[in-house]
């Protein structure tokens, strides 16, 4: 990401989470036209009240930001700690206080420890530097993923650079969305100047955004100017004016786009458009509109093509607001296959039902009413959002140093779930005792927090009840993501990852340096004893994984390869798990990935033996980077492995579902 002039960041833990950064600083060398959008509830944050009262202004140089606590509905003593927070970091940063202002994100209806932040402030202002990450970081609740974004435009001759970090997941709601973001740019602008471009770009951005229709107490979007660029200070509307505005608006709409597709529980991307409306506030209204309809984003999850939901949702919106239009005369495509034109179409439903699947699902609506276009986000409606926020504020418990922590012990729940689980899971517990099984673990599951955990408890109940686990990881997206930051390309052949030479140390310290080692770390703390890390090899060394089991170890084995050259080289992680799973005589190989299984017309098919699976390579239904993982799986079978299980990784504990349950969730392949 390309930093502004004169910008720095921070990110840190002061002890407001446990074990997760939790306070970001975001600081001007020059003093800023600063401007801010604020959330339109009531009940608002008390860092919201008090910067809603300061802004428009031209003197601010620092935004302070904690997770873990919303400083909401704390009454006056949450504005006292607003002005305590704000003081202590202008003394650490030798500035005046009222060139301080704060966000927060987190819990409501708990006092913000505020002495936690006072204590960690000169600490953070000394760690300012010209990387965001940290910061980025720091801001995140419910979030799986960093957001961070970067545009550079040339006004005057100048080059100016705009910069965003941005938190968002749940509590989205257009007006804002739920969400915390500050865009930092070099660019000189006036703060009423700089304010309107704001608005205009929060219109086409993040309030057109919606996950969940709930509309938070702390929504804030921060814009800080500090004219380091040089270009001559944008003060009128213009071409200078239009130039940045445009520059704003695009990297907002990215933001907003990745908060949706990072929705709580969500599993894909949900683009609403609309064209054909009496007028673009009308369009964008019901897009909006379509994109927090219940019925249409559980539709999606499901990857149903229900056009039905998309008219109906629209023609709600348009009946109470009194809209002139006809949803009876539109037209409606789902990802680009038409699916009604003023009368239902015939279209091949599964090919759109696993097109849907897609991690970005789109919907467009032509109203036929007039010249009026706009686009909304969201995503879709999954059991996870359920299950996220069914038990947000109940199983919140205070620490005994003043924070605040999820207990989300099986205690918590009801008898009767405990019973059936134990019930279902008996059987099966028995069968498996003393076997070995291989995961290959990947996808989602390797990057959302919730997931990690899930999978987490999965090997050490699967140890505990006496399987003996051996964890292959990926880390292709991670690669990917570094080396793109590094300025290299990520090439594929087949589906399959073609590392060349130079890119070797970069997936050699993804996978060895980062993943392989907070995957053994976040195993021992979850108390899977013994998770050691192996990485190397120059072959499957049988006897040392052997020994290993023997003495309880869980072995998490890098897919990095030492050839006999003495080279380091990137293996397929697909590949290891097979072959460890047959050097081992595995009775299970499992594959956790971003898909529910093996699919057919977009169905999953919850069991099939080896002839199945050469039908569907033969017929074109397992196709692309998916061939080679099913002869994969077919060598695995043929050389004794008699089990082998695809299973969605996005889907909590879904390990223990497929192998102690009666159903499975996924598809399990026997010879």
């Amino acid at each position: 990401m390309k930093n502004p002039k004169g910008f720095l960041w921070a990110g840190m833990q002061a002890g407001i989470k446990p074990n997760r950064k939790d306070l970001a600083l975001v600081y001007s060398d020059a003093p800023c036209s600063a401007a801010g959008c604020f959330t339109q509830n009531l009940a608002k944050a008390a860092p919201v009240i008090d910067a809603e009262k300061r802004l428009p202004s031209d003197g601010i140089r620092a935004v302070v930001i904690n997770s873990g606590n919303a400083n909401a509905l704390t009454g006056p003593e949450g504005l006292e700690d607003v002005r305590t927070v704000c003081d202590a970091v202008g003394k650490a940063l030798q500035i005046p206080i009222s060139a301080v202002v704060s966000a927060s994100t987190g819990v409501i209806g708990h006092r913000l420890p505020a002495h936690k932040i006072v204590a960690a402030a000169p600490s953070l202002a000394a760690s300012l530097k010209g990387d965001a990450m940290p910061a980025a970081e720091a801001i995140m609740t419910t979030d799986t993923r960093v957001k961070v974004a970067s545009r550079m435009v040339q006004i005057d001759g100048k080059d100016v650079t705009l910069a965003c970090i941005c938190k968002g997941s749940g509590m989205i709601a257009p007006s804002l969305a739920t969400m915390i973001a500050v865009v930092a740019t070099d660019c000189a602008i006036t703060p009423p100047m700089l304010g309107g471009a704001l608005n205009k770009a929060m219109r086409r951005s993040f309030n057109a955004l919606t996950v969940d229709g709930d509309m938070s107490t702390n929504d804030v979007v921060f814009a800080l100017a500090n004219g380091l660029a040089g270009n001559a200070p944008i003060a009128d509307p213009g071409p200078a004016l239009e130039t940045f505005g445009a520059a704003l608006d695009d990297i907002c709409k990215q933001m907003a786009k990745e908060i949706a597709a990072d929705g709580e529980g969500a599993t894909k991307l949900l683009d609403i458009s609309v064209q054909g409306a009496p007028s673009e506030d009308i369009a964008v209204d019901l897009a909006k509109a379509c994109a927090g309809s219940s019925l249409v984003k559980a539709a999606i999850f499901g990857a149903d093509p229900n056009w039905g939901r998309v008219l109906a949702s629209m023609g709600a919106r348009a009946g109470t607001a009194g809209y002139a239009i006809d949803p009876a005369d539109a037209r409606v495509t789902v990802q680009e296959v038409a699916v009604y034109d003023r009368a239902p179409l015939a279209y091949d439903a599964s090919v759109l039902k696993a097109r849907m699947r897609e991690p970005e699902c789109k919907v467009h609506v032509d109203l036929r009413r007039g010249a009026g276009t706009g686009q909304a986000w969201g995503c879709d409606l999954s059991y996870d959002y359920v299950k996220i926020n069914a038990d947000y504020t109940s199983l919140i418990v205070p620490r005994p140093d003043g924070g605040v922590a999820k207990d989300d012990r099986l205690s918590n729940y009801s008898p009767t779930f405990k019973v059936q689980l134990l019930v279902d899971a008996l059987g099966y517990i028995k069968k498996f005792s003393g076997t070995r099984c291989v995961i290959k673990y990947g996808g989602a599951a390797m990057v959302k927090e919730s997931l990690k955990k899930s999978f987490c408890d999965d090997i050490g109940l699967l140890r505990s009840v006496g399987l003996r686990p051996v964890v292959v990881h990926g880390g292709g997206p991670e690669i990917t993501r570094t080396l793109e930051k590094l300025g290299g390309k990520a090439e594929f052949i087949d589906g399959q990852r073609v590392t060349n030479a130079s890119d070797v140390k970069v997936v050699e310290m993804v996978l060895t340096g980062s993943i392989n080692t907070e995957l053994v770390t976040l195993l021992n703390q979850e108390g899977v004893a013994h998770a050691v890390g192996v990485s190397g090899v120059t072959r499957i060394n049988k006897d040392f994984l052997e020994m290993l089991l023997q003495q309880g170890y869980v072995p998490i084995i890098s897919p990095v390869g030492l050839g006999e050259d003495g080279q380091s080289y990137n293996i397929n992680a697909d590949t290891v798990a097979a072959e460890v799973a047959i050097a081992i005589g595995a009775q299970k190989l499992i594959y956790l990935s971003d898909v529910p299984g093996i699919l057919k017309g977009g169905e999953l098919i919850g069991q099939l033996t080896t002839k199945d699976v050469e039908a569907l390579i033969a017929d074109g239904t397992i196709s692309g980077g998916m061939i080679a993982k099913a002869r994969s799986i077919l060598k695995v079978l043929a050389s004794g492995v008699p089990n082998v299980h695809m299973l969605d990784g996005r889907v909590p504990h879904s390990i223990i579902g497929e192998l102690f349950t009666d159903r499975g969730v996924g598809s399990w392949i026997s010879a």
